[in-house]
């Protein structure tokens, strides 16, 4: 029991000595800019992550990412998701989860743009992205 606190407590040094500094990200604000129809923000990124706030005024085209996970939390707005062969209504407050190489698109319903977060998984640099047409 001794060497297992032992291992324990040097595992919680380890972690506190290596981890990054917290970050507290302001996700309220809206763009200043006019945009099309996407107006992408980095708001974070390291070799493990990068997150985006993402308003999307009429729709994302159908696409994949070849190694990236994408983690979407809807912000403000409703739309309508593809994701794989499924079409289904997204609303604030919705979680998706989107494995690598899997198709999607997205098409807002509401009159407001649809507001989400995006955190993509390892870093993100775009060049994983495949726009399919069908």
């Amino acid at each position: 029991q001794i060497d297992a606190m032992k291992l324990f407590l040097s595992l919680i040094c380890i972690c506190c000595f290596f981890s990054l500094p917290a970050q507290v990200i302001d996700i309220s604000q809206q763009p200043q800019e006019p945009f099309e129809n996407i107006k992408a923000t980095q708001v974070y990124s390291d070799s493990l992550a990068t997150t985006f706030i993402i308003y999307i005024k009429h729709e994302v085209a159908l696409h994949k990412h070849e190694w990236h996970t994408e983690q979407v939390y809807i912000l403000e707005g409703t739309a309508t998701m593809r994701l794989g062969d499924t079409w289904f209504d997204i609303k604030a407050n919705d979680y998706i989860v989107i494995p690598q190489n899997t198709l999607h698109a997205v098409k807002v319903t509401s009159s407001t743009p649809l507001k989400v977060m995006s955190i993509q998984s390892p870093y993100f640099d775009g060049s994983d992205r495949v726009m399919i047409t069908e």
